[in-house]
């Protein structure tokens, strides 16, 4: 079972510090989760995730219940053993990808119907069988099934979404502490939209439910970044002190500072991967793009600030080749370099907030950036 213990909270901000323990170690937090969305942080193996000083990564539900499948992982005794990791895995519940393939997928109350996109075949989802296949994979943190909804939504929508996301958490809740006699923990994730009092509701009535975390849910699913702002610092704050608080699916090096100074504790995002992918590499100064013609001749890293194996190896201009040739180590090594700078972004606030100076390091990262 998780536990979670706050360690020091920032005098000016609700920024804090802390520690989550699972059964395969501690994660100090804040700390943001790198996406391994079918079992593996793409183009990275274990070894280089473990170079970066990941603690924590996240798996797909909706993905890898469809392939490998479920009997293959049961086969193997877990995702764990399955990818060979032996640190922490959060895996969600596939609402977001009901949300994002709404196509091929039907909300009902009974759960979510929706066709595979590898296969077309049918299949449902309810907030039992979404427990079920996250405890068949040994997840360390589990995620109750959610109704997600874009932006721009109406208020009417909102509701149904947030009614079902409540009714399905305590189906899941019950569930799981029925059946399962586990190391798992299940988080809940507050829905409402874009709205203050339908996000407030949802967490009041999840609150009462008593899960051992909370997530927020339904942001950054096309709402300008202001507003994203606005409702998580609403919404954040509501969530019990003395359980970890995560913000789905954010975001930018900027989200995570600002977000940080609202209270939460865990992040998860494709952006460093999948930006790594395209060429857009992160530096203290802000985005570089490793395609531009000015790099040709660059023998600099990357970042010179920066430690990676990356940084410390290779060059743009390398590093330019590599990706304009389409070879596949450019992959590789951007996304070293990307992941690594998040995870250090992280350590350095956790940092800040146990020697005080949160709000200045803030302050910092932001004119560096504008700079």
């Amino acid at each position: 079972m998780l536990k979670f213990k706050v360690l020091k909270i920032c005098e000016k901000s609700l920024a804090r510090r802390g520690v989550i323990t699972t059964s395969h170690g501690e994660i100090e937090t804040p700390i943001f989760m790198p996406v391994g969305t079918a079992g593996s942080v793409k183009s990275l193996s274990v070894e280089d995730l473990k170079g970066c000083e990941a603690k924590i990564i996240l798996g797909n539900t909706y993905h890898l219940y469809l392939r490998p499948g479920c009997d293959v992982i049961s086969h193997v005794k877990g995702l764990h053993k399955f990818m060979n990791w032996d640190r922490s895995i959060l895996t969600d519940s596939g609402g977001f990808q009901f949300f994002s393939l709404a196509k091929l997928a039907k909300f009902r109350d009974e759960g979510v119907t929706f066709q595979s996109h590898i296969d077309g075949s049918s299949h449902t989802f309810t907030p039992e069988k979404a427990i079920e296949i996250q405890v068949t994979f040994g997840s360390d943190i589990m995620m109750s099934l959610d109704w997600c909804i874009g932006h721009p939504a109406t208020k009417a929508q909102s509701m149904e979404a947030l009614k079902k996301t409540t009714q399905w958490a305590k189906r899941g809740l019950h569930f799981w502490k029925e059946s399962y006699n586990s190391l798992n923990s299940l988080f809940a994730i507050v829905q409402g939209g874009m709205y203050k009092e339908l996000r407030q509701i949802s967490a009041e009535q999840l609150i009462e439910l008593d899960f051992p975390g909370y997530a927020v849910g339904g942001l950054s699913v096309g709402e300008p970044t202001d507003l994203m702002y606005e409702i998580a610092s609403h919404t954040v704050p509501l969530l019990p002190y003395n359980k970890p608080r995560y913000v789905m699916g954010v975001g930018t090096p900027e989200n995570l500072v600002e977000m940080v100074g609202m209270g939460v504790d865990m992040f998860d995002c494709v952006m460093p991967s999948r930006n790594a992918r395209n060429g857009q590499l992160f530096t203290e100064q802000g985005t570089i793009n490793i395609s531009n013609s000015k790099f040709r001749l660059d023998t600099d890293p990357i970042d010179i600030n920066c430690n990676c194996y990356t940084c410390q190896n290779y060059s743009r201009a390398y590093l330019r080749h590599l990706y304009k040739s389409r070879e596949l180590l450019a992959y590789r090594l951007n996304t070293i370099h990307n992941l690594h700078f998040y995870l250090n972004l992280m350590k350095q606030i956790r940092e800040s907030i146990d020697n005080g100076y949160f709000l200045d390091f803030k302050a910092q990262f932001k004119s560096r950036l504008s700079s």
